[in-house]
């Protein structure tokens, strides 16, 4: 398969800033190739930066801005092929069954235990995939940044992100190892960054999408973590910045995959 992806970003920093910005596919080392671009500019030149790994192949660019300043992002990648699927410590699996900061599991577990039943392994991954999907509208601009899952189940509404800190939250309970990737999504509309939640069960790692809105196949990593506190695609550390244009398009060479929600797959 060939996927084709873009993002364009204009921000605007106040003084004495610091970007972390997590846009590019992660890296994998299944791909047959990949091929990306990527322009960082502000008044004419180039910004300096650095490229910081994270967990799961995901890469950070780090900048610095003393004045303020406009920036403009332009990235793009073609990849071809399939990764290999991501593996995870002893450790990582004790890290992503605690609750954490937007998948508040231990409040939910109540709900969890509830709704679920003796539900284990796939039958599971499919309840609350589809519970999730029931329980909540999706509308846009719905939600804020600081709500988590507990919040989404009482609004019962959200975007991508929501949906999937409250599967992710439901899947903790149950002592099911699970956290949040972000990717391209080939289909996705309104096209923008996308949420998912992957679990852990039988040894492996599965995708599932309580949105339904794209085809989990074609999806691309770019990064994952414990909530979207790990995941965001631009976040400052000291200081602020305005966020002016956000544009993100993906695509594959040919035909769509067809989605069966019911399908264990993993992100590749």
């Amino acid at each position: 398969m060939e996927r084709n992806v873009a993002a364009k970003l204009v921000f605007k920093t106040v003084a004495n800033t610091k970007v972390a910005m997590a846009i590019a596919v992660a890296n994998n080392p299944g791909y047959d190739s990949v091929t990306e671009t990527l322009s960082i500019t502000a008044d004419g030149g180039d910004v300096p930066f650095s490229e910081l790994n994270d967990h799961h192949g995901g890469r950070f660019q780090y900048m610095e801005f003393a004045e303020p300043t406009e920036v403009t992002v332009e990235y793009a990648a073609t990849v071809h092929g399939f990764g290999v699927p991501d593996t995870s410590s002893a450790m990582e699996l004790i890290r992503y069954v605690r609750p954490s900061r937007y998948a508040e599991s231990d409040r939910l577990l109540p709900t969890s235990y509830a709704e679920f039943g003796s539900l284990k392994g796939a039958g599971l991954l499919q309840g609350v995939r589809n519970w999730v999907n029931g329980e909540l509208r999706y509308v846009s601009g719905s939600s804020r940044g600081t709500d988590g899952a507990v919040e989404t189940l009482l609004h019962r509404r959200g975007v991508c992100r929501d949906f999937a800190h409250l599967a992710i939250a439901l899947l903790r309970s149950k002592d099911v190892p699970a956290r949040l990737a972000a990717v391209y999504a080939p289909g996705l509309s309104p096209m923008d960054f996308h949420a998912v939640a992957e679990a852990h069960i039988d040894g492996a790692w599965h995708v599932i999408d309580p949105t339904g809105l794209a085809p989990r196949e074609s999806m691309l990593r770019i990064t994952a973590g414990r909530d979207s506190s790990d995941t965001a695609f631009l976040s400052t550390v000291g200081g602020s910045l305005s966020l002016k244009t956000l544009k993100v398009s993906a695509s594959v060479n040919g035909e769509l995959p067809v989605e069966d929600p019911g399908q264990l797959l993993s992100l590749r």
